[in-house]
Parts: C-alpha cells; structure tokens; sequence
C-alpha cells in the first residue's frame, strides 16, 4: 500500500464565512463565535500573560501574515515541502491554527483572537492542504519536512512549536528522524504541541508526533466539555481543550468554523506561550507539567486515555507555573537548633566575662609590682 507523503492535517473545515465587509459584521460575528475565549479564562490571563516576546513556530501549510487578524505577527520560515502553492489552497489551514494562536483580531472588537495575542508566529511550511491534488503524487518530496522543520524552529528561536498535523511522514508508526528532531528541539529548550488524531471514533490509530515522548499531547472537547467523538483516545494524551464549533481565520481575509484536535492544539500552544512570557527560563518539562496541573474536569483517576489529565485552562496553568517557579522556602531553625541558640550565647558571654576578669588581675598585679619597684 502506498503512503502519504506529508502529514494529514486534523481540522475539517465545515462551515465557510464570507470575508469582512466594510462595516465588517463578519469580524464581529468571529469575534462573538469564539467560545473557547470564557472557557479557558483568557481575559484573566491576560492580566498575567498575553505572550509578548514568545516566538510560536507553526508547521503547517503556511501562514497568511497578511490576514487582517495577523498583521505584524508572522515571520515566514523556509518551505519545506519542495511542492508549488495551489491556488487557493496554500495556507488555509496554517492561517487558520496560527489565529488560534497569535490571533489580534482588529478594529473594536472584530476577528480572531488568539489564546496569546502578543506572541509572534514563525510560519514553516510543512505540509499540503488535505485538499490538495499534489498530495496523491507518488513522490518523496518533503518526506522528511516535519523532522527538518522542527530542527529549524529550534535553531531559530522558537519557543513553542505547534504541530497540528499527524501521519508523521506518512508513517502512522512514526519516524527515527522525527523522534531524533523532537529530542533536539526540547534539548534547546523548545515546548512542542502536536494534536492527538481525530479518528477516535473509528480506527483510533497512534498519532504522531503528538506519540513522540516529550510532545504535548491535544484532544477535543466540545462546549460541554466532553470529549469529542473524534478525538483519539490515547496513553500518550496530556490534556484536551476546546476543538468543536471554532471559528479561525481563513487563508484569505476571511473566517471558517471547524472541528478538530488541530485548534484543540494550537489553544494549548497559546497557552504555551502565556506561560513561557511569564516564566522565560521556565524548562518544556515545567511547562508541560503546569499545563497538566493547571486543568478543569481531572479524571476521578487522575488520568485517563480520553481526558488526558484534565481540560485545559490558561489561568489555572498560569497559576501552576508560578508555583513551580516560586523557590522553595529554606528549612525553619529545627528544635534542637533553636535550643541550642540561648545556651550557644551564655556561653560566649561567660567567656568574655572570664577574659574581663583576667585582664583586672593582670592589670592589679602589674599597678603593685610597679609601686614595690619605686620604693
């Protein structure tokens, strides 16, 4: 059997938004359909966070720096995927996650905001739109796109790397070279997000690179906060976050409601981002572990395979990561060691008396001699 050769996007795009017209109603309506804005508690975060000086690398399709909602937040990174730009079809789904991610909206409360609207995006084009006729080619261009991109954002000083793409190279077992870039990038001090899969509800196959040890693992939930029907349950999941009914960004200058553990993903590397702002020395082991404790709905267990450790939050993150980075408090004075203190002082008391006393006699016995040598 054949294999792709570039990763399977997880977002089905459903419903399209026309583009802003001038009264912009349409960047309205985004900006009133985002949900996930009260579930994960943005607002209170921001008085923390809003992401200022993270870089967020998103390998995807591309990113559309020019989309009203991201001026000035993309930087463009290098396309590896060695493929032409469909009309069309280039940067849809990229736009899309990076919205999720970095989103500003525009003029008074219009378009996407993203979970960390102050971050800024690395665009590195991995992959081609699901509905892309160059996907069926049988070639091997940009079968090692997703472990060169990784290394790239890692070498280029992403702080987050946000993947909301699974198949790996095409490999549903993943890959050495892939596994090895996961490695690199968290050893530069990297936090990597990938999405869980979204066939949760058929055949339930091992996603990666969210299987890869050290990545972010995303599900969905809905507005109730259930698991998505689609949404993988897997032993490598962390956490799951809002992933049905979210409008994002279109590769255009227009907007699109979707369902997927892709915006399920590019939420938790926004709250990512909030994290590493706050905390820059902060290590992707700390971050992960914040992000994990700083959850709503924590299975009965503790853990389970559809929940992960819980649903994501970016105020209870924020708030985990600052009593990580908070030092501990040195040890109190033990018992022994306060009763040890009162006697320590009398003791040295007793000495500089005893040298006081001393030094009178010396001094009595010296004044008597000197008068017996006048006489």
């Amino acid at each position: 059997m054949s294999r792709l050769i570039v990763p399977v996007l997880l977002t089905a795009l459903v419903v399209g938004i026309a583009a802003p017209s001038a009264s912009d109603d349409m960047g309205e309506a985004a900006r009133a359909g985002q949900w996930q804005v009260d579930t994960l508690r943005l607002p209170e975060a921001w008085r923390a966070s809003k992401g200022a000086g993270v870089l967020v690398a998103v390998l995807d399709t591309g990113v559309n720096g020019r989309h009203p909602d991201l001026e000035g937040a993309v930087t463009q990174g290098p396309d590896l995927t060695g493929a032409s730009r469909s009309a069309g079809l280039w940067g849809r789904h990229g736009t899309a996650m990076a919205s999720l991610i970095a989103g500003r909206g525009h003029g008074d409360r219009e378009g996407v905001i993203g979970v960390a609207p102050e971050a800024k995006v690395l665009s590195i084009r991995v992959t081609l739109e699901n509905g892309d006729p160059l996907r069926r080619k049988r070639s091997s261009v940009g079968r090692h796109a997703l472990a060169k991109g990784i290394r790239y954002a890692a070498d280029h000083g992403a702080d987050v790397i946000s993947m909301s793409l699974g198949g790996g190279s095409g490999l549903w077992e993943g890959s050495a070279d892939e596994e090895a870039a996961v490695r690199y990038a968290i050893g530069k001090g990297a936090v990597l997000v990938a999405s869980s899969g979204n066939d949760g509800d058929t055949a339930n196959r091992k996603n990666f690179p969210a299987a890869y040890p050290g990545v972010i693992a995303v599900g969905a939930v809905d507005r109730r906060l259930k698991v998505a029907g689609f949404s993988n349950r897997q032993d490598y999941l962390s956490v799951v976050a809002p992933g049905t009914q979210i409008v994002t960004a279109d590769g255009g200058d227009s907007y699109v409601v979707g369902d997927g553990t892709s915006s399920a993903a590019a939420m938790v590397a926004g709250i990512a981002a909030l994290i590493k702002s706050a905390y820059p020395d902060m290590s992707p082991h700390h971050v992960r572990t914040a992000i994990e404790l700083g959850v709503l709905r924590r299975p009965t267990a503790g853990y389970s395979r559809a929940y992960g450790h819980g649903v994501a939050n970016a105020l209870l993150a924020l708030r985990a990561a600052d009593q990580l980075s908070t030092p501990a408090r040195p040890p109190a004075p033990s018992i022994a060691a306060a009763a040890a203190g009162p006697s320590s002082r009398t003791a040295v008391v007793a000495s500089m008396l005893g040298l006081v006393a001393a030094m009178a006699v010396w001094v009595l016995a010296t004044h008597r001699a000197s008068r017996r040598d006048s006489t």
